[in-house]
């Protein structure tokens, strides 16, 4: 089988594909026929060591695939051969087959196409977890999204509508805004390209409180850090709740904690992967909740891009500029 492999640390450029064998299912465990694979911005930082599990080389990123069940090992009895799943995998997913823990995955009904399959888990498992078991969304209050057009970002928009928020999406682009607003945020706010000095970062602070209004934000949902976090912070509203979800701006901030003093507020960690494993019950619970919200319309993976495993090296790359919207897939013939 072809597999995306990294064999040395580095960005997308020094991925190589490869022939690996194929692998077997072992007890507890099934392989998997890939046909499409999620990429995130855990990918970008993996390859380079930069992220909070470093696996050994050589191996294939790619954290969320769906396909079919190949064969299953000694005791997995909950999918069998031929069984259209997705599964959260951590790495690997960037090849033709995929052998994991058989508790990873998931069914998954014949009308969910498999790129739609592959764009679900991570983003919306993620979004789902931060709104409803750390932030304690309530309908009503005002949210605000930094990166709101990314993955977990537009994910995030869409459950927060269907939780009855009022959501404004943040974002580098009226174009992103635009698709934010189409997928049912209430209103936007476009910020520039950080560093900011001094007076920058005011003036960003405004912009988020304007756009918040007077009371501020309910719930922040920060999935980009760096320059921008200081400024949403201090647009927050008295007792909000501010979610900490990722750094894809690049640098992790460093908050000024008399913020949370002088707000009331909470500073809240989401660690979705570390919260599966501590509570895989619960899990299946949020993963139930959340295909059916698919099945009723009220959720839906944004595919901007397509990429094929010859050519997945460049959809890192795409994901790292921060160009992408939505979600970026690579397709597995």
């Amino acid at each position: 089988m072809k597999a995306l492999l990294s064999k040395a640390v580095g960005g997308p450029e020094t991925l190589v594909l490869d022939e690996m064998p194929s692998p077997e299912a072992k007890p507890g465990w099934a392989v998997v026929s890939v046909k499409a694979v999620g990429v995130n911005f855990p990918d970008t930082l993996i390859i380079e060591d930069k992220y909070q599990f470093k696996p050994a080389r050589p191996f294939s990123p790619g954290g969320e695939i769906s396909g079919v069940v190949k064969s299953v090992g000694e005791g997995v009895t909950h999918v069998k051969p031929g069984d259209r799943v997705l599964g959260n995998t951590g790495w690997g997913g960037m090849a033709e087959e995929l052998a994991l823990e058989a508790h990873r995955l998931v069914k998954i009904p014949d009308s969910m196409p498999f790129d739609d399959a592959a764009a679900f888990i991570m983003t919306y498992g993620t979004s789902w977890h931060a709104l409803k078991d750390r932030a304690n969304l309530q309908p009503g209050q005002t949210m605000l999204v930094l990166g709101a057009a990314g993955g977990v970002g537009l994910a995030a928009v869409e459950l927060g509508k269907a939780m009855g928020a009022r959501v404004i999406a943040a974002c580098s682009s009226q174009e992103k805004v635009d698709l934010c607003i189409s997928r049912g945020a209430d209103a936007g706010v476009v910020y520039g390209r950080g560093p900011f000095d001094r007076d920058g970062q005011k003036a960003l602070a405004g912009l988020f409180k304007e756009a918040c209004g007077p009371d501020g934000a309910d719930v922040i949902y920060d999935a980009i850090g760096d320059a921008y976090a200081e400024p949403a912070l201090r647009s927050i509203a008295w007792e909000g709740k501010y979610l900490v979800v990722g750094f894809a701006a690049g640098e992790i901030p460093k908050i000024p904690l008399n913020l949370a003093l002088l707000k009331g507020c909470e500073i809240v960690g989401v660690f979705w992967g570390a919260w599966v494993t501590k509570n895989p019950e619960r899990h299946q619970v949020s993963v139930a909740e959340l295909m059916q919200m698919y099945a009723d319309g009220k959720i839906k993976p944004y595919v901007s891009e397509r990429f094929t495993l010859a050519n997945a090296s460049a959809a890192i790359t795409h994901l790292a500029s921060r160009k992408a919207m939505g979600k970026v897939v690579v397709m597995i013939e």
